[in-house]
């Protein structure tokens, strides 16, 4: 199995450094790791040590700010003053003790920072995300936006890392000056192709001064905009070679700006290694290294990418936010033990852009490293006691909990109700573009059978059970149920009433639902099975009684979402207020006007969730410890799920 990755696992010379693999951790604006200074912290250090030690060739610090105009984010290293550099050698020092190659992400946001005063090339504004005017960059400030570059790449060369990227995409500061929709300017910065790439020729060249001109500089180009009047693959086609004549070392190639038709960081509903064909695009006009990106989650699909010929090594962001091991664990060929990213997009682009700490559904130790790290190293030898635990519920909760149980050392019993695992996510995963929800299970179903936990399907709670397993502790994981409203006439309809479990669960009597259905809701629930119903030719109209869709979701995943629906005729009405249910139909109010819809055929219940506890009730009366998470403590999404699994027991 060790050649099974023969290309991935084979090193490769970029400029004058060697990678051990072909493996790049891609820099991410994870937003936490920095002091008041916006020094990196041990925080970010042990975040990436973990990388490090999980056995990435190549890891990149994340939005590296070179100038207060441009700062992207408000919790991101700043490279603007000496004082960085001590710090950031730490961060150096301890990365190379685990034989990986270090770099970091310089950039500037331009118009895409959270600023009150926000400059770009013009005075346009970004076309979504960041609000608020623009101001345009007088010609000083250009020059002095330059010198900024190269003064942040000199400290982080004192500061010893291996190499720099610099951020050329995703609609950022170089990014704008390169794009037509971005610059308008008629002075020597703007107009022609020759001009809107001379502020990024400008800055490679102060970099190379202020450094070495062998010091390891990449940039990352988008292939695409994805915008009217954007930066296209013919202009990267035609500035890539131009960018190798500089002595640039490699080409990290992307896609996408704040606001683009294909999203920058596409959630599951994309096909996995999306942009890919961007690089392959670009490594035919270059002899230098080019990088793939976009949703390449398999160790497998990077083989296959590379032994292509599409791209010679391949940049990994949110699998290794789910998985730090991912590459040690792909080389050992241990494929089922790789903990998936599942593209959600909500625990790390979706926090970080409402400005909170960046995490991961599926790995709840992502920013908590250094506390782990720690606890570890403080923790005394002596084995702690081994505890029997029934985990009542086999959906990801229950199947989080029991594996964190069951790797600490403890014997873990599950109990299911139900003939096979997965809950409510099973059922999530059935919705059309959502079979990557079905990767985390398969992973905890494969972690459980390597722990040897075993599962009592078609089994419920019960005093025999109890008493049969004499459990210390009890993790009630029994998930919710949806909630019936009460609204006048519903249950005098002549309409058939479902929910979305109902639909989702049956399989044989999914094609006896008729044509024209009323969805009751505006949730993720509503809307997946919105999707799920369209899909299948249905004619559907979705009644929100508030006044946002689905705001559970990420904002990514619930762009793809809403394109989907719009593209299958799906009607969406918001701020609803029900007068009643008619025999076929409905009466009522939206945005101060009364309406009324009529020949539907079915009504799906779509709103509320209810925990499920009636469990609880067979140890109420026991001295047995027991312990709500999931959805049964309080129907929230998955990061809850799996992030309360752990901290039962720290």
């Amino acid at each position: 199995m060790a050649n099974a990755l023969e290309a991935l696992f084979k090193p490769i010379q970029i400029g004058n450094f060697k990678s051990k693999n072909r493996i790049l951790m891609s820099a991410m604006s994870i937003n936490f790791g920095v002091d008041d200074n916006g020094y990196v912290t041990d925080q970010l250090t042990q975040y990436l040590v973990e990388r490090a030690k999980g056995g990435a060739g190549m890891t990149l610090v994340g939005g590296g700010n070179v100038h207060p105009a441009g700062m992207e984010l408000p919790t991101l290293p700043k490279l603007w003053d000496d004082g960085c550099i001590a710090p950031l050698k730490v961060l150096t020092t301890e990365i190379k003790k685990y034989d990986a190659k270090i770099g970091i992400q310089i950039m500037h946001g331009g118009r895409q920072c959270y600023l009150p005063e926000k400059v770009g090339p013009s005075a346009i504004p970004a076309p979504a995300v960041v609000k608020g005017t623009v101001r345009a960059l007088e010609i000083h400030e250009i020059k002095e936006a330059v010198e900024s570059f190269g003064d942040a790449a000199r400290r982080c060369y004192e500061a010893g890392f291996d190499f720099l990227e610099l951020h050329g995409a995703h609609g950022y500061l170089v990014s704008q000056f390169l794009s037509k929709n971005s610059n308008i300017r008629e002075d020597e910065y703007g107009g022609s192709f020759e001009n809107r790439t001379r502020f990024l020729f400008e800055v490679i060249d102060d970099i190379k001064k202020k450094t070495a001109q062998d010091y390891p500089l990449g940039i990352r180009i988008n292939g695409d905009d994805y915008m009217e009047n954007g930066w296209g693959l013919e202009d990267s086609k035609k500035l890539a070679p131009l960018i190798e004549k500089k002595g640039v070392a490699y080409l990290h190639v992307s896609a996408g700006v704040y606001g683009s038709k294909e999203l920058t960081i596409p959630s599951m509903y994309r096909e996995q290694g999306c942009f890919v064909y961007l690089a392959k695009a670009i490594k035919k006009v270059v002899s230098i290294p080019v990088a793939a990106v976009g949703r390449i989650k398999d160790p497998k699909l990077a083989e296959k990418i590379l032994q292509d010929g599409d791209a010679d090594f391949i940049a990994m962001g949110r699998p290794l936010l789910a998985d730090p091991y991912l590459p040690q664990k792909a080389k050992q060929g241990r494929f089922t033990e790789i903990r998936p990213c599942i593209g959600c997009c909500l625990g790390c682009i979706h926090a970080v852009l409402q400005r909170e700490p960046g995490s991961c559904v599926v790995n709840p130790d992502v920013g908590r490293e250094f506390r782990l790290n720690k606890k570890e190293t403080s923790s005394s030898e002596k084995k702690d006691r081994v505890f029997n635990v029934l985990v009542v519920g086999a959906g990801p909760s229950g199947l989080a909990c029991a594996r964190h149980f069951a790797l600490k050392g403890h014997k873990v019993t599950i109990c299911e109700k139900k003939e096979n695992h997965g809950g409510l996510l099973s059922l999530a995963a059935k919705a059309p573009g959502r079979d990557d929800l079905n990767d985390i299970l398969e992973f905890f179903s494969n972690e459980l059978n390597r722990l040897n936990v075993k599962i009592e399907f078609n089994t419920e709670l019960s005093k025999e059970l109890i008493e049969k397993i004499n459990p210390d502790k009890v993790v009630l994981a029994t998930g919710s149920m949806p909630d019936m409203p009460l609204v006048k006439g519903l249950f005098q309809s002549d309409m058939e009433i479902l929910t979305c479990v109902d639909i989702l669960e049956d399989d044989e009597n999914q094609e006896d639902i008729k044509d024209n259905i009323l969805v009751l809701g505006g949730g993720m629930s509503a809307l997946l099975i919105a999707d799920f119903l369209a899909e299948k030719g249905k004619n559907v109209v979705v009644l929100n009684r508030k006044s946002s869709y689905a705001t559970e979701m990420s904002s990514n995943d619930r762009y793809y979402l809403r394109e989907r629906l719009k593209e299958n005729s799906v009607k969406l009405i918001k701020n609803v207020s029900i007068a009643k249910f008619l025999k076929n139909g409905v009466v009522f109010k939206a945005n101060n006007e009364e309406q009324s819809l009529d020949n539907f055929d079915t009504v799906v219940i779509a709103e509320k969730m209810s925990p499920i506890r009636e469990a609880a009730k067979l140890l109420k009366d026991s001295n047995i410890e027991f312990h709500y998470i999931g959805d049964a403590k309080l129907p929230r999404h998955l990061m809850y799920c799996i992030s309360e699994a752990q901290e039962i027991i720290g």
